[in-house]
């Protein structure tokens, strides 16, 4: 983000992702120094409000002799604030910054055409760095990033920023003096989901259940109310939303189009299409092309480790009924939860797998495998599967374990039976390799080799270079 500021052209950048992820703490940690003027949207507010709250910040930054009255509506508001940055004498580079513009952009206030607008008319020409950002990653990438109006292919840099890693993660954690072991970090990265929000309150010297109750279930926790306000943030009309992550939260491996539709009770149409594009975009949901490319056997899951967690823990409960992570973790539900929450990370974590198995630069599709099954044969899933370009498909089986997984022999069969259905079924002509990833490895025994490639939970963890 610095190097924008040494260009010899104006630069208009918009940061993306999702609520909590840390956007704007980046922008300002970065060049809050360097502002020349910077604005942040007002949730459900009136265009009005809007323009008075422009009105206190132009009179923050400018410091005119005389205080300016809010103006009228945005064309007066941007010719204002160009009048003033007109008058500057420096030869650095003018930075604002515009922050929550979804929220700015309300209905019949015209702010996206005219932003088009000053960037067309005056801030091209001199030398500014104009940031904008939001956190309805949907609303950003279709409205601005996508706009076609006055701001169409005038974004000259891009930032989705993504939830921390579990590296990451790590790192933040011994950044606050907590050093915890690796599956401990899993764990609390299986409710957190690296956003770094969430991480913020914890401090050293307590337990990982301990985090979770200060985090979830005490009163005043910072996950303890975040579910509703979560989505009522993002979009102006959530109901749709949250209506498709709890019909999700209800089949952990994934629904197709035509099953959400019917789960969640909503029309199938355009609408449909924006709430799941929306919910994609923002990494709460993850949809998975199937290997035979069917696309109406598309797959959505949640992925987002939070409302994983939420609706199926913290869902319900009573505003006085105690409940602690403790009693959570006691129950078969939660070793069933976390199995599932262990694939999501590896989903995430993709990057590092293929890094693990050497194939960071070949062409690599991701998909899933359904093959439903009748009278005379048997169905089968493969969650994760990995087709290489050079010849090589993966079948990824992933579990977690709180010691060395030891392959039995009745897995063993239902491994080998898997490998085998995949070619016959599939037809496919590449080598098929399975791939297992588990905390700890396999235990020692006759089968251990079985899978052609192993990974323990270190392998997530290492640093991948960024692009």
């Amino acid at each position: 983000m610095l190097h924008l500021l040494e260009t010899k052209r104006s630069e208009m950048l918009a940061v993306i992702g999702r609520r909590r992820v840390g956007k704007t703490e980046l922008v300002w940690q970065t060049l809050g120094n360097r502002f020349d003027f910077e604005i942040t949207g007002i949730q459900h507010a009136t265009t009005s409000a809007q323009l008075k709250n422009f009105a206190n910040k132009y009179n923050q930054y400018a410091r005119p002799l005389i205080p300016i009255n809010p103006p009228r509506n945005w064309q007066d508001a941007f010719q204002v604030l160009k009048d003033w940055l007109s008058k500057r004498r420096s030869k650095k580079k003018i930075v604002l910054f515009f922050d929550e513009i979804p929220w700015i952009a309300t209905t019949r206030s015209n702010f996206l055409e005219l932003l088009g607008h000053f960037w067309n008319d005056w801030a091209v020409r001199n030398n500014v760095l104009l940031i904008i950002c939001g956190s309805a990653a949907g609303w950003m990438i279709k409205q601005v990033v996508h706009h076609k109006g006055s701001l169409h292919n005038r974004i000259t840099h891009q930032i989705h920023l993504k939830p921390f890693t579990l590296a990451e993660t790590e790192q933040m954690l011994l950044s606050k003096g907590i050093q915890m072991e690796r599956m401990q970090v899993a764990l609390l990265y299986m409710v957190t989901g690296g956003i770094p929000f969430y991480l913020a309150p914890l401090e050293k010297g307590k337990s990982v259940p301990q985090y979770i109750d200060q985090l979830c279930f005490k009163a005043g926790g910072v996950l303890s109310n975040e579910f509703d306000k979560l989505f009522a943030s993002l979009y102006e009309k959530p109901d749709n939303h949250v209506a498709i992550i709890k019909a999700l939260a209800t089949k952990w491996m994934g629904m197709t189009r035509a099953e959400l539709v019917n789960a969640s009770k909503l029309t199938d149409g355009g609408t449909f299409t924006k709430v799941l594009e929306e919910l994609e975009s923002s990494d709460f949901i993850t949809s998975l092309a199937p290997f035979d490319k069917k696309k109406k056997d598309t797959l959505y899951r949640l992925t987002d480790p939070f409302c994983l967690f939420y609706l199926k823990f913290m869902q319900g409960l009573k505003k006085n009924q105690v409940q602690s992570f403790e009693q959570i973790a006691q129950n078969q539900a939660f070793k069933t939860w976390t199995g599932y929450a262990f694939e999501n990370i590896c989903y995430y974590h993709l990057p590092h797998l293929k890094r693990a198995l050497g194939i960071s630069g070949v062409a690599t599709k991701v998909s899933g495998y359904l093959a439903k099954g009748s009278e005379d044969q048997k169905g089968m899933q493969v969650d994760m599967v990995l087709d290489r370009a050079d010849g090589i498909i993966h079948l990824c089986e992933m579990k977690f374990y709180q010691g060395p997984f030891t392959i039995k022999k009745a897995y063993a069969n239902e491994l080998r039976e898997v490998k085998m259905k995949f070619k016959e079924l599939t037809g496919t002509r590449k080598s098929v390799y399975l791939l297992f990833v588990s905390p700890f490895g396999l235990a020692e025994n006759e089968y251990k080799f079985l899978p052609e490639h192993q990974f323990q939970i270190d392998y997530l963890f290492k640093d991948i270079p960024v692009d």
